[in-house]
């Protein structure tokens, strides 16, 4: 941070405690706490006790700003003694103000009392940065981390740490001595504040105009065609003026939206696209998008084609034989070509639009309701028959995408039916994570990252839900789906498991399940009561191309998933493990992996970035990742094909001095163990967020390729991904379903 930054974070501080200060315009400890935001009573105390320099149990504005300005302005050995007193709880401080070549005065902190660190010492500094962390381990783990860094520490084998072995330990770790110098906001981190934006906006910038080159030519070509249409009809109805010449503009409009819209979501017709050149024209990655712009399309033109009807009835009734609401309310004046129903149609229209609007809106979607936006969008077919008989002329731009739209539910409904799907086994995996198993029909195909649509009669008879197929096309006797507990259907799914016995046996199944259940059992004990096997009826309609389809024709693809968005990436993993076999010499024992490559395989690397936010959402997939490494374990001459990359944003990222300690201690202990302690992985878990300019400037720089990156998450964070995307040139690929 800059010295401006500095002192903006100065002032911050100033006025935190002028805010909570009382009229001694001192502070306790626990206000102190409520000032910096510090939560861990460890930090907390021995903050408090290296500021309160007169040792009276409180902090001056004086003390504070006293101690702060030594760990902006002073040395790295002052910044150093400051942490090193903060890890040797028993030892005192004596502080006084010295003399420097500067003009203000900077605190020397130097050592008092015990001047080194004991093991107990250490553990408590750990076991408190783990607690600061959200991060869970077993007391001997914790002991091993603890003797892990003491004895990397302790260079005399004194049994105790001095500053100067703390120094030198440090000196290890160019990343920490680096934090140390960077600024005082490092050591007490106020609540972030929101970046100021600088520079051109991110819409005009080239970069942004390259990477949605096929998006914004279609929005254009959109445009283009909604303003041509309107103005015809417009120029065809001028003999009925101004506002009968809007309305008849918008009712055009609607025409072919209405119609358009439905093109968008044909799943199955587009899947087929996808494996042809039209990919390389069309944004058919973007289809929800463009289903959604249509949608808030229509619903303006809805409103404009209202508002200007209703004025135009109301130049008819100053002049007419009839009042404004016989206009809008009844089928007296005779408008429309099905008995005068126009303007009751037209109504009920408007108000079914906005209703399956409203219910289709992020927070009725995100917030556990999916049901809601479920039901309400099946009112598509009564918005199709209204229009019908509201407009004469809808039916010649209904005809065609209505018989694809017809065929496609045929199909649909048809491979959905055909054969008996079964769940045959299910695992109840951490962070409420249901893993079905599901019996794969001998002429279903799918890529991997494909989607399918699923109905278990069990759990809801006439609801049908879209997942992601976690597992790898390689795989022909099952199919997997990974489903969290995020609504009502994925909670009914998550509990009905968790009863003690299956409640899904039919009669016809019931003697087969008995003449079997001892042995399951025996399973069930072997595997653990969150896994048994299961008979459960389920229908499923797919599989559905995603823009992941792409990634085995891409040079260097970046997968990057955040929580339960790394679905659609274990089948793509999974799939690359296929392909990249290992082979064994029977005679020598020699070992390869053998690149088996398809006519679409391009990938010459891989990276692979999870984001988690606490230890827990790890668990259930780190199987797969283990064998993943194995088969990666020895480096090939140009390196490793796939690498892996795990966040964990609930621990303390390495810039903060309260997880200093903990992070060398976990980066010793992974050496030493060749794993990770957090997830047993060989690839070390990183605290907090990416900082993602380093991450694709060193990927930038690795030359494999043409970038492209591959997105599986929440909207929030694709939009910061997708600007630095845009930085650098790479392609951004967003799942949507």
């Amino acid at each position: 941070m800059s010295l401006d930054e500095d002192a903006r974070w100065l002032d911050w501080v100033t006025n935190q405690f002028e805010s909570i200060a009382g009229d001694d315009q001192e502070i306790d400890l626990e206000e102190f706490k409520t000032a910096l935001k510090v939560k861990e009573s460890f930090f907390a105390e021995r903050f408090f006790a290296l500021f309160d320099s007169d040792g009276s149990s409180s902090i001056s504005l004086d003390e504070l700003l006293k101690a702060l300005d030594l760990l902006i302005h002073g040395s790295e050995t002052d910044k150093l003694k400051f942490l090193f007193q903060v890890y040797d709880s028993s030892g005192c401080i004596e502080v006084y103000a010295s003399s420097s070549q500067t003009d203000h005065k900077a605190g020397d902190a130097l050592l008092a009392g015990s001047g080194s660190i004991d093991p107990d010492e250490l553990r408590t500094v750990l076991k408190s940065c783990l607690r600061e962390s959200a991060i869970s381990l077993p007391e001997e783990k914790l002991d091993d981390l603890t003797l892990a860094l003491f004895e990397s520490a302790d260079k005399d084998n004194s049994g105790s740490i001095t500053f100067e072995e703390l120094k030198a330990e440090l000196e290890n770790f160019p990343e920490v001595m680096e934090n140390l110098t960077i600024s005082a906001a490092n050591w007490l981190k106020p609540p972030q504040e929101e970046q100021q934006k600088q520079g051109a906006p991110r819409y005009l910038t080239r970069a942004y105009w390259l990477n949605n080159s096929r998006k914004l030519l279609f929005l254009v070509l959109y445009t283009f065609l909604s303003v041509l249409l309107f103005i015809t009809a417009m120029m065809q109805h001028r003999p009925g003026g101004g506002w009968f010449m809007v309305a008849k503009g918008c009712g055009q409009c609607l025409n072919f939206n209405c119609t358009f819209i439905m093109v968008l979501m044909l799943r199955r017709f587009l899947t087929w696209l996808r494996a042809t050149w039209v990919v390389r024209v069309l944004p058919l990655d973007q289809n929800i998008l463009l289903h959604q712009i249509v949608g808030y399309a229509i619903l303006c033109y809805t409103l404009v084609h209202t508002t200007a009807h209703i004025f135009n009835f109301v130049q008819l009734s100053q002049s007419g034989d009839y009042r404004l609401w016989e206009y809008l309310l009844t089928t007296r004046p005779g408008i429309g070509w099905v008995k005068g129903t126009a303007s009751l149609t037209g109504v009920v229209l408007q108000l079914v639009i906005c209703l399956m609007v409203l219910c289709s809106s992020t927070f009725v979607r995100r917030s556990g309701h999916f049901e809601v936006f479920y039901w309400s969008h099946l009112s598509y077919m009564w918005i199709w028959s209204l229009l019908m008989v509201h407009c004469a002329n809808f039916w010649k731009w209904f005809v065609f995408p209505g018989l694809l739209f017809l065929l496609e539910k045929i199909v649909g409904l048809a491979v959905s039916r055909m054969g008996g799907l079964y769940v045959v086994e299910v695992n109840l995996l951490p962070s409420k994570v249901t893993h079905l198993v599901i019996k794969r029909p001998q002429f279903f195909h799918f890529k991997p990252g494909d989607y399918v649509y699923i109905n278990i009669p069990t759990i809801a008879k006439y609801e049908w839900h879209p997942f992601t197929i976690s597992s790898a096309p390689e795989q022909s006797e099952s199919l997997w789906l990974h489903i969290r507990s995020m609504g009502q259907w994925t909670n009914r799914l998550y509990e009905y498991f968790r009863q003690p016995e299956s409640r899904d046996l039919n009669p016809k199944r019931l003697e087969a399940s008995l003449r079997t259940r001892r042995q399951r059992r025996k399973v069930s004990a072997k595997f653990g009561e969150n896994h048994r096997f299961c008979n459960i009826k389920c229908y499923i309609d797919g599989p559905y191309g995603t823009p992941t389809r792409q990634i085995f024709t891409s040079e260097h693809a970046v997968l990057i998933g955040a929580g339960i968005g790394i679905t659609p990436f274990a089948s793509i993993l999974q799939s690359i493990m296929y392909r990249m076999r290992k082979q064994n010499c029977p005679s020598c024992n020699y070992s390869w992996c053998e690149n088996i490559k398809d006519s679409e395989m391009k990938l010459r690397k891989v990276d692979f970035i999870w984001i988690n936010r606490d230890q827990k959402s790890f668990e259930w997939f780190v199987s797969l990742l283990t064998k993943l490494e194995m088969d990666q374990a020895d480096e090939e001459p140009e390196g490793r094909f796939l690498e892996m990359h795990m966040y964990m944003t609930s621990a303390l990222s390495k810039n903060d001095m309260k997880a200093i300690g903990l992070q060398m201690a976990l980066d010793l202990l992974a050496k030493k163990e060749k794993k990770d302690s957090i997830t047993g992985l060989r690839t070390r878990t990183q605290p907090g967020r990416p900082e993602w300019g380093k991450v694709f400037q060193k990927m930038s720089e690795e030359n494999k390729g043409k970038v492209h990156v591959f997105y599986c998450g929440s909207t929030a964070l694709a939009k910061v991904i997708k600007a630095q995307c845009e930085v650098f040139s790479f392609n951004f690929y967003k799942e949507n379903f």
